[in-house]
């Protein structure tokens, strides 16, 4: 009996054992944010760019899931970065504007005192990963606080490559500053060769972590400072493109499109560095932008994001409207198309879902997002009864003090300055040509109470009077 018994719990032992080993080699999915700044809505071949070449970003499309109602959480870039870090919705964090905005003290209104940098209090996305065991690391782009105490390395992350408080590439002629090429002057990156591009210098630090780091999991967050101005890029492309040029398509910028095939370039080499470590099936990638895209003005046009309204800084679809795909190895279907709206704020508890990451429950409480796993596995909507803007600022690109609200196909946007309201059905008018307001004044009233609640449930901070007001100066052209 004693034998038996022993027989008993070395069996049990070895079973134990057994399920332990097997525990071990399942290996956590890595995950890759690839966000790039002002890309449009348009600006890929697979959202129907006429222009740009992106063959490997259009690639991953067909391997993964296409966002067609893909939203940012702002019309410019620092509010969204906050709200993927957090979850919430910029104006649950006070931090509405790119950091430090643009100044115009004798304008209608008169903007909050709103927050400059990116709350500690929050439990990061990079914080969440971190905490079950992945390396984490930033690569690009921060634009979250001034103070080096509101930088990536402080809020989640291992390591810190060329993440600050800078919003573009430093130019500086005084100090040789260049921009896209070294010297770069920023205190997070060394300077590479003269004819270095920045772009190129970060995939390669992003394939360095990748082959240093591969054995075990990682959280990279690749955050490029393309498409951003300055425009530039390496002549051959900029050759390229100039060469290419046809007045019958809608995108004609050869430089921005050589800045667009840049960053294409990256994700094709970051995911080749993948397969060749063995690691792309075992790696979740999410690709987006920070905000719509940049038009630019007169002379300097930019891209152009037809057939949605305006772009960057605008209160319509064009400022909001974004590129987003997610490549996960676990989805069942490739080359999928989700038409559900979705924004920032639902990167987080997706990335943590999908990867079995944990939040703490106080920020998962405080989050604004949604877990896109349902759409994932085939349901329709998320059971979200709406998405909201709120941006009590003013812009060079022509926004106002606004708030706005889609919910379903309708969308209601609420201008501060002019105490205006303005109501479009998407589905009939994408380019917000047809205002319904006098039309449709059931949905008005619907859509105006339910932002006025949203904005109460954050605590949204909202313009005021303005004493300073000069009529004369504030109707120069922003």
């Amino acid at each position: 009996m004693i034998r038996q018994k022993h027989n008993i719990v070395l069996i049990i032992a070895i079973l134990l054992s057994t399920l332990n080993a097997c525990q071990s080699e399942v290996k956590k999915p890595n995950v890759i944010v690839i966000l790039v700044d002002d890309l449009g809505a348009t600006d890929l071949g697979c959202y129907g760019s006429d222009f740009y070449q992106t063959p490997n970003i259009d690639q991953l499309a067909n391997e993964g899931t296409r966002f067609t109602n893909s939203y940012s959480s702002c019309t410019v870039c620092s509010p969204t970065r906050a709200s993927i870090m957090t979850g919430k919705y910029p104006a649950h964090q006070d931090l509405t504007d790119w950091i430090e905005g643009h100044k115009y003290p004798w304008a209608k209104l008169k903007i909050p005192d709103w927050n400059m940098h990116l709350d500690s209090t929050d439990f990061t996305l990079a914080e969440a990963f971190k905490d079950a065991g992945y390396f984490t690391a930033h690569v690009g782009k921060w634009h979250l606080g001034e103070m080096e105490k509101d930088w990536p390395e402080n809020h989640g992350f291992d390591i810190n490559i060329g993440g600050w408080a800078k919003g573009a590439p430093h130019r500086n002629k005084t100090n040789g500053f260049n921009g896209y090429f070294s010297p770069y002057g920023n205190p997070r990156l060394e300077d590479g060769p003269d004819d270095e591009y920045l772009t190129e210098r970060l995939t390669s630090e992003v394939c360095n972590l990748i082959d240093e780091k591969g054995d075990d999991p990682f959280f990279i967050n690749f955050w490029l400072y393309n498409v951003h101005t300055p425009l530039q890029a390496c002549k051959d492309k900029i050759i390229k493109y100039s060469a290419l040029i046809d007045s019958t398509k809608r995108h004609q910028n050869p430089v921005y499109a050589a800045m667009v095939e840049h960053t294409d370039e990256a994700v094709g080499k970051v995911i080749d560095k993948l397969k060749e470590k063995g690691l792309y099936e075992n790696t979740i990638i999410l690709f987006s932008s920070d905000n719509g895209g940049l038009i630019g003005r007169k002379r300097n046009k930019v891209t152009n994001n037809y057939p949605f309204r305006l772009g960057k800084g605008g209160m319509y679809e064009g400022g909001v409207r974004i590129p987003t795909i997610l490549y996960s190895p676990f989805q069942k279907t490739k080359g999928q198309q989700i038409d559900e709206p979705v924004i920032s704020n639902d990167y987080y508890p997706t990335l943590a879902t999908l990867a079995g990451v944990s939040i703490p429950e106080k920020q998962k409480v405080a989050m604004d997002g949604y877990s896109w796993l349902p759409l994932l596995n085939g349901e329709l909507n998320l059971n979200r009864d709406a998405i909201f803007w709120h941006y009590p600022h003013y812009h060079q690109e022509g926004a106002v003090p606004y708030s706005a609200i889609r919910m379903g196909d309708w969308k209601l946007i609420e201008n501060f300055e002019t105490n205006d309201l303005e109501l479009y059905n998407l589905k009939d008018d994408i380019g917000e040509v047809k205002n319904l307001f006098d039309e449709e004044t059931a949905q008005v009233h619907l859509l105006k109470n339910k932002l006025e609640e949203w904005r109460l449930s954050v605590k949204a901070q909202m313009p005021s009077k303005n004493p300073e007001f000069d009529e004369s100066k504030s109707n120069r052209k922003r």
